[in-house]
């Protein structure tokens, strides 16, 4: 609630909130070779398909395309039927965020502290946008959900991730891949 505070007096727009979103995961061995993993994500009041590459572990070091479907099930189930088995069911949770043309995310994942995403078009904007809302760039972490979990779970390696996970839902146990 803090943060949302923050958000309204630096005159950030909450234009979607807190938001339940399920993706499935696929990321076949040349996928995994490249860093790289297909999603399926019903975002609540749209469903995406992203193939997404982390060249980099940087502001900008993903290479992302995303195209808009109709239908979260029937999108997985074609994907299955060419041989494309997702690996991992997830549940987030999203709440979007928009100030001077940066998007701002509060996410929540299954075991896993809520964090802020910010988006931009050009590091130097997301740097002034998060010194604007008080955030501390030494403090940032760059890439997926793998990075705010490696933070908060200093035992996992660059290899360990959730996309390993088969269920990846709020009411689950924590995974033994969390435990220290």
């Amino acid at each position: 609630e803090a943060v949302r505070q923050v958000l309204r007096e630096s005159g950030a727009v909450c234009d979607k909130p807190m938001t339940l979103m399920r993706r499935v995961t696929i990321d076949t061995p040349g996928m995994k070779q490249k860093k790289a993993f297909l999603r399926v994500r019903d975002e609540g009041d749209k469903v995406t398909m992203t193939y997404k590459q982390f060249n980099e572990l940087s502001v900008d070091g993903a290479m992302e395309y995303e195209v808009v479907v109709d239908d979260f099930d029937e999108t997985v189930a074609l994907l299955s039927a060419s041989g494309l088995e997702y690996g991992s069911f997830q549940e987030s949770k999203r709440e979007i965020w928009h100030l001077d043309g940066a998007e701002i995310m509060i996410d929540e994942w299954p075991w896993l502290k809520p964090y802020i995403e910010v988006e931009s078009h050009s590091e130097a904007h997301v740097r002034e946008i998060a010194a604007r809302l008080g955030f501390d760039w030494n403090e940032a972490a760059f890439g997926g959900v793998m990075a705010a979990y490696r933070k908060q779970y200093p035992h996992l390696n660059m290899q360990d991730t959730v996309g390993d996970v088969p269920l990846v839902r709020f009411e689950d146990p924590l995974p033994s891949l969390l435990v220290a």
